[in-house]
């Protein structure tokens, strides 16, 4: 890499919640991905005050009412 390496540094955080029960668990996966990216930021703000978190979203999603859902 050419230049400041810092710029193209990124963590990719992915989770997964599977449920056998109606409701969905969406809300768990998203909880469960961000609570691992604000461990990461609390862990390592002092290194660089300038990270920020981004781009949480569901990216799938299968049963339920509303069925199956991919939005890569």
């Amino acid at each position: 890499a050419q230049g400041n390496e810092k710029e193209f540094a990124h963590i990719e955080i992915k989770g997964t919640a599977k449920n056998v029960g109606k409701t969905g668990v969406e809300m768990e996966a998203l909880v469960a991905v961000t609570t691992a990216a604000l461990t990461i930021y609390d862990m390592a703000k002092a290194v660089d005050r300038a990270m920020h978190i981004e781009n949480v979203r569901l990216v799938e999603k299968r049963g339920g009412k509303s069925g199956e859902i991919k939005l890569k």
